[in-house]
């Protein structure tokens, strides 16, 4: 089983604060997949992998009477927002401490890309139970308004590019060559759409691994630079709002009969 990579740690109080959430549509729909006992309006237990500080645990705590929710990263859970149906758990995606059959859905957003896929999905299919459901997603580089992006571009892919790790390339590639072997379900298109000042996309991308990789082997900070080719584009002033959108890409399935 590969070493779990650790990209995410030393900057865990800032992926708390700065990471975008999801839009409550998606949990709505997903939950809408799994079944429910009796007369609950709440299904059962969901897994969330790899949550981080709980962004996708959050989503799912309305919808489900327990979210397990790991993360092979003791600073990711520690600075994980509390909720009274969320349990948070230090685990590797890959052993989960979960019973065999006992989970409704399982999720990894943003995450996927890290795993050792095999015995993930291993993992995965000796916790799902029969008609339980399994949803991977993320989300790639946002597009920015008119002529900013052009430079965002240059800097996403020519000041930061080299220092992304390799498994970046699944998320550039949108999973479409993410080995999925589960019986898939089509999904409907989601967005994660924000409202924004400059600062606070700062803010945001000062949580890249290739950022931190950059200011780690460069010695010097990458983003002071971006900030002033955006600033005279983005309006009025640094507190001006643009709203910034990211399509989500999915796969989503069942357990395969047989």
């Amino acid at each position: 089983m590969s070493t779990f990579k650790d990209h995410f740690s030393s900057a865990s109080d800032r992926y708390a604060a700065y990471r975008p959430d999801y839009p409550a549509a998606l949990f709505e729909w997903l939950a809408g997949l799994c079944p429910r006992s009796g007369t609950s309006p709440e299904c059962d237990t969901a897994w969330d992998c790899a949550t981080g500080s709980g962004q996708a645990a959050l989503g799912l705590a309305p919808h489900f009477r327990r979210v397990v929710a790991t993360d092979a990263s003791a600073e990711q859970i520690r600075h994980a927002v509390p909720h009274t149906h969320i349990e948070y758990h230090i685990a590797a995606a890959e052993d989960s401490g979960l019973s065999d059959r006992s989970v409704d859905l399982v999720t990894a957003a943003q995450a996927a890309h890290w795993f050792d896929l095999p015995h993930f999905y291993a993992e995965v299919t000796r916790v799902l139970k029969p008609s339980g459901v399994v949803a991977l997603w993320g989300y790639g580089r946002m597009v920015l308004p008119g002529h900013m992006d052009t430079p965002f571009r240059r800097f996403y892919a020519e000041t930061v590019g080299p220092f992304w790790p390799p498994e970046r390339a699944l998320i550039d590639d949108a999973y479409c060559s993410l080995d999925f072997p589960f019986a898939e379900i089509a999904a409907p298109e989601f967005l994660i759409e924000v409202d924004w000042t400059l600062p606070r996309l700062m803010d945001y991308l000062s949580t890249w691994s290739a950022v931190k990789r950059y200011r780690d082997t460069q010695g010097h900070d990458p983003l002071p630079a971006l900030l002033a080719e955006l600033g005279p584009l983005w309006g009025d002033s640094s507190n001006t709002r643009q709203l910034l959108q990211w399509p989500l890409f999915m796969k989503v399935g069942r357990l395969l009969e047989g």
